[in-house]
């Protein structure tokens, strides 16, 4: 029975969620399937993964095969690093131990450039709010200045009838 790693489609229409399932390939693309291996989010920014990177790695040294885009995701996640290196100590090439450490050093790295990536998104949203606000602030000033120029033509004959009123009374005074 051929095994493959692939997506499950789930979530509704324009919104895609899937589900990273092991399955018979003869199977339908939402059909059966033999393990549900994680979930894969292409929502959100960066697209968010949950997977069972053992799991994963079991499949994989049992024979079955991923799809493009389970494999781009099983790279992604560290799964076929993880494979490579559990094929590397069944060689003996490597111990566990050293395997073991390479794989944290490989996911710390991974862990560190993903949070990057989230850090300069969010730095950049911030710096678009703040853009937008000083824009806002701009047309509000604009605004004001309008509605300050209208009201001033009003006032300007009031305010040119009362300093009348004043040299008038100040002449009557003198008088």
């Amino acid at each position: 029975m051929p095994v493959k790693i692939r997506l499950q489609r789930h979530g509704k229409k324009g919104k895609p969620f899937y589900w990273i399932v092991a399955a018979d390939a003869r199977s339908k693309r939402d059909g059966r399937y033999l393990e549900k291996l994680g979930t894969y989010n292409p929502n959100v920014n960066p697209a968010s993964v949950d997977l069972d990177v053992d799991g994963a790695v079991k499949w994989l040294q049992n024979g079955a095969q991923p799809t493009d885009t389970a494999r781009a995701i099983l790279s992604y996640k560290g799964a076929l690093l993880k494979n490579h290196l559990a094929g590397g100590v069944k060689k003996g090439a490597l111990t566990e131990e050293q395997a073991a450490e390479k794989f944290e050093a490989w996911l710390s790295e991974k862990e560190g450039s993903v949070n990057a990536k989230k850090d300069a998104l969010a730095k950049a949203e911030a710096a678009e709010k703040a853009k937008a606000l000083e824009a806002e602030k701009e047309v509000n000033a604009k605004r004001e200045a309008e509605a300050a120029a209208a009201n001033a033509p009003e006032e300007a004959p009031e305010a040119e009838a009362a300093a009348e009123e004043v040299t008038t009374e100040a002449s009557n005074e003198e008088e």
